[in-house]
């Protein structure tokens, strides 16, 4: 089943500003603009694109340490993300969550987090109540690593979701590297989507660089939650094309295997060798003029983004209190 050229668009562009955004935080970080930390999304771009692309704005989603791409996808404020990032008063968490911690509840972002394996009951407890008390169709989505994979939260809350049906997909985004670790080294199984199978749940392989398998994939697990027919495993293989963190030295893989992967798993090259030809993924042939329009398009409104930040106040010392609860 194709899709129209309209969405195929939409969904490159979320892709674009994702990358633009990702290499304007990383080159500001490296400059020494930035506080805290950073984890690039670069590379996985076609996951968050595919799966958000497939839900409502009322949905709701949660992200990881690395959720950046997911904030984006999902529609959150630009130029207040980065004001976040950069640690500004007008940032979607007034400067004080930064990278790790963005949120934005007006489109359904409940938010990233820096406990890894920290989002599962969040969403399992968002689908709960949509489900069982507020008695609406809405669809929570739960990002999650290979790494995170081996929590026991990820056991809690599938073992829950699939008990009680509720509207929950769980997106492992499957990049092969557990912070400096590979999955295999502490897995048993092959695909970490073979956990599903202890929770009756369906589970789904997709290409991580192939952003229209992933949208098929969540618009089947978004139409299944709503149906009341419970959760989705989708695991999705990409590639991590950064370190762990920037300035991780990366001891633990080599340049020439990161360049390798990355050739092998680049969702750009993929979208242009699917679009600027006849296919089965979308009703018209795009042209390279549409697809650098949008480029374009992507690199002026983070610009944008990145010009509202620095002229944006940092918070007053007063207020560096508010809104934290003991």
């Amino acid at each position: 089943m194709s899709i129209t050229k309209e969405k195929a668009l939409q969904l490159y562009e979320k892709m674009c500003t994702i990358r633009e955004f990702e290499e304007l935080v990383k080159k500001e970080y490296l400059a020494g603009n930035l506080p805290g930390f950073v984890h690039l999304y670069i590379g996985e771009e076609a996951v968050a694109s595919g799966i958000c692309g497939a839900l409502e704005e009322c949905d709701y989603i949660e992200s990881t340490h690395r959720g950046h791409g997911h904030c984006i996808a999902k529609g959150a404020d630009l130029n207040r993300m980065m004001a976040e990032i950069y640690g500004k008063k007008t940032g979607l968490c007034k400067g004080k969550g930064g990278s790790m911690h963005i949120a934005d509840f007006e489109v359904g972002m409940l938010g990233a987090n820096g406990v890894v394996g920290g989002g599962y009951n969040l969403a399992a407890g968002a689908a709960l109540a949509n489900s069982k008390i507020l008695h609406n169709q809405k669809v929570s989505v739960v990002f999650f690593g290979d790494g995170a994979s081996n929590r026991g939260t990820f056991h809690e809350a599938a073992n829950v979701s699939s008990a009680w049906k509720l509207p929950i997909i769980f997106v492992n985004e499957n990049n092969g590297w557990a912070s400096t670790t590979p999955y295999q080294t502490t897995t048993a199984v092959e695909n970490i989507s073979d956990y599903a199978a202890a929770y009756h749940m369906p589970a789904k392989i997709v290409s991580g660089k192939n952003v229209f398998e992933v949208y098929r994939a969540a618009a089947e697990a978004v139409e299944r939650a709503r149906k009341g027919e419970g959760p989705t495993f989708i695991e999705a293989k990409t590639f991590r094309v950064e370190g762990h963190f920037v300035r991780d030295a990366e001891k633990y893989r080599t340049r020439e295997y990161v360049a390798e992967e990355q050739k092998k798993n680049d969702p750009f090259a993929e979208f242009e060798r699917i679009v600027l030809q006849p296919n089965e993924e979308v009703d018209e042939v795009i042209t390279k003029e549409e697809l650098s329009a949008i480029r374009q398009k992507s690199h002026e409104k983070v610009l944008a983004a990145q010009k509202f930040a620095l002229e944006s106040p940092v918070p007053d010392p007063e207020e560096y209190l508010d809104d934290v609860y003991c």
